[in-house]
């Protein structure tokens, strides 16, 4: 950008003379640097527009969504407590039916077995030791109404409770397991379904081992047997009794408990 002016001094050499500043240069440069400035200039207020736009879009955006999830709260609530109510009422009906079952407390304080009932699990369980083995006694709650109705509309007669009966040697871990569910009848309220026995625990517990033999297979002598041994370990018409009443009474206190968890979360 500037323009040099020499003179030759010898026939080697030359001699600066003068060195000044081409006009028109400066004005180009100039020139140059202020569209450049005004170039940064609109990119600036470009980018900072568009920012401005996306800051009112995410604004817009964001009410809208605040707008339709609190509709949709709205619906939810509304649904909820419509539900909440038809569950009060049911709670309510159900607690003022509920009764207590006398003979459940009386087997209990007669029994040497020991009744593990815990809130919120089907399972029921009797125990008792017997020397060396540990006798247990297992069930779950049932339902009182079957889907299945006999003619005109009625109800078919019990099928009685599922339950099983383990004796297991506390120091060996072997034991033998009775399959069994009760029936309504005055000489004896169970039958035997299978008779499985275990050497180990794991063996006990494997959902692949075998169960025994069916029942009714058996000789007729062994039988007769089974059934001694059983009544020698506690089981009985009144243990029968007990776990019918037993699995019902559960069934009708683990519902109510449902009713009122549910209504409570609904509620909430």
């Amino acid at each position: 950008f500037w323009l040099k002016l020499i003179a030759p001094v010898s026939h080697h050499s030359f001699l600066i003379v003068a060195a000044i500043p081409c006009t028109r240069t400066l004005a180009m440069l100039g020139l140059a640097r202020v569209t450049a400035s005004r170039a940064l200039l609109r990119r600036g207020e470009a980018a900072a527009a568009a920012a401005l736009r996306g800051h009112v879009v995410g604004r817009q955006a964001a009410a809208a969504a605040a707008i339709v999830a609190s509709q949709q709260q709205r619906c939810f609530a509304g649904a909820a407590g419509k539900v909440a109510k038809v569950l009060e009422a049911e709670l309510k009906h159900e607690e003022a039916e509920l009764q207590p079952n006398k003979s459940v407390k009386d087997f209990l304080a007669k029994s040497d077995f020991k009744f593990v009932d815990t809130e919120g699990d089907v399972n029921m369980m009797l125990e008792r030791q017997a020397g060396d083995k540990i006798v247990r006694i297992e069930w779950q709650a049932r339902s009182p109404f079957d889907a299945e109705m006999g003619e005109e509309g009625e109800a078919p007669p019990d099928e009685g409770t599922d339950f099983s009966v383990t004796v297991e040697s506390k120091s060996k871990g072997s034991g033998i397991i009775f399959y069994c569910f009760t029936e309504a009848g005055e000489d004896s309220r169970y039958i035997i379904g299978n008779v499985k026995a275990f050497k180990s625990t794991e063996e006990k517990e494997s959902v692949s081992g075998y169960n025994g033999p069916e029942f009714d297979d058996v000789d007729e002598k062994l039988q007769e047997a089974f059934d001694e041994y059983l009544a020698e370990v506690g089981v009985s018409n009144q243990v029968c009794d007990f776990i019918d009443e037993s699995s019902l009474d559960k069934e009708q206190r683990e519902y109510i408990r449902w009713l009122r968890i549910s209504k409570d979360f609904l509620e909430s």
